[in-house]
């Protein structure tokens, strides 16, 4: 039996299961042995299903990425057509679209990619179309757009399909990991911690619900502590460890072929908002949406003794690698770090103009940042300064070495 069947008939098995306290052992170690199978089936690596797991070959650009996400059809290329200076064919056919289309979205100085992905159909995630390709790319984004088409969406319930369909490959949609402490451990059996939460979606008996569920995936020895009330399916995600977690827009295109009461109900749906690409209305509040949703910081450098830097700002983005101070000098250079001393600061996150700062101080939106670096003697100082001098040192004696094998 393989794989895709295997799946199929645990589905079949969940949905004939009566959900109560007395079977949600069972349920939920169903639900770990389905995970699984859906782990192996996406990664060739572990499946035996053959390949798929690999995204569109385009090189990231810009200080972030944004997918176009939906079912053929549905306004995708004319939106990125519209946004950026890159141009996707458009036409009343379905899958125009057969390749991402990358194309640069510049908004309040900063440059952003914007992905035109192929549509896809219900099963992409099992490989129907080209919808693992597209789910793939669509990983690597740190926005998702899910274009829909508002004049269906009442009908065809499109929204609930593409949420399904990038459940199943990992991706959670404007979620965050659950406050779950775990670590693997060669002996000791399982020590399980509830944190003086109920967890009743775990059943009458959570800690055998937990240790079932670590059974199916063959860990006997293990520390689990809920630090705040959780699922089952949360805790699988941990386990699993692959998961993808991914601010997501709802953008509803064609506003101008449906009436204002149902714009309106739309409108306000969560993380949802309502355009019309034929009449070009919406724009400008998907952008700032945009914005938003990224969690973008733009940070302008100075020197000592000169004006700041507006050109070219350090951008930030406080859901990958953070806001802070060290943040921004790791993204100027990684040296920094090493020499730095203190930072002076000009914005909103200081208290006065210009604030002494350390590297743990965060910033906010168009805050001026000048690193203040050690002196010489001050660095001499350090404990690790005979190791820094003698790597770098190494390094240059590599890199020598290494140009006269090339000469040679």
């Amino acid at each position: 039996m393989g794989i895709l069947e295997k799946i199929e008939d645990i589905e079949k098995e969940l949905g004939r299961t009566q959900i109560n306290k007395a079977t949600m052992k069972h349920i939920c170690a169903l639900k770990a042995r389905l995970a699984k199978l859906r782990s192996e089936l996406l990664d060739p690596a572990k499946g035996s299903s053959g390949s798929g797991g690999e995204g569109f070959e385009v090189s990231k650009t810009g200080s972030a990425r944004i997918a176009l996400i939906g079912f053929p059809s549905v306004g995708k290329s004319t939106l990125l057509s519209e946004l950026t200076d890159t141009e996707s064919e458009q036409a009343a056919f379905e899958f125009t679209t057969l390749t991402a289309i990358p194309g640069n979205l510049m908004y309040k100085g900063t440059k952003l990619q914007l992905l035109d992905l192929p549509g896809i159909i219900e099963g992409a995630a099992h490989g129907k179309g080209r919808g693992r390709q597209v789910i793939a790319c669509a990983k690597s984004a740190d926005l998702v757009l899910m274009v829909l088409d508002a004049a269906k969406e009442g009908v065809k319930n499109h929204r609930r399909i593409l949420e399904r369909e990038l459940e199943i490959v990992g991706m959670r949609l404007n979620q965050k990991p659950a406050n779950i402490y775990f670590k693997k451990k060669k002996d000791g059996g399982v020590k399980f911690n509830a944190g003086g939460f109920k967890l009743e979606a775990f059943g009458d008996d959570p800690e055998r619900t937990v240790k079932g569920i670590l059974q199916e995936y063959k860990m006997h020895n293990a520390e689990v502590l809920f630090r705040e009330d959780a699922t089952p399916e949360q805790f699988i995600d941990l386990i699993e460890g692959n998961r993808k977690y991914v601010r997501c827009l709802y953008v509803y295109n064609k506003a101008d072929v449906i009436s204002l009461e149902e714009v309106d109900a739309l409108a306000r749906q969560p993380h949802s908002l309502v355009i019309s690409c034929n009449l070009k209305l919406g724009y400008d509040y998907l952008l700032e949406r945009i914005w938003d949703y990224l969690g973008l910081v733009r940070v302008y450098t100075k020197k000592r003794g000169s004006p700041p830097d507006f050109e070219e700002p350090v951008v930030l983005t406080s859901f990958r690698h953070g806001t802070s101070v060290e943040s921004a000098c790791r993204q100027v250079h990684r040296s920094l770090i090493d020499d730095f001393h203190f930072a002076l600061v000009w914005g909103i996150s200081t208290k006065h103009n210009p604030q002494r700062v350390g590297l743990a101080h965060e910033l906010t939106d168009e805050d001026v940042l000048q690193i203040v670096k050690k002196t010489n003697t001050q660095l001499k100082k350090d404990k690790d300064y005979n190791a820094r001098v003698q790597a770098h040192y190494d390094a240059i004696k590599t890199k020598r070495k290494s140009k006269g094998k090339l000469k040679t």
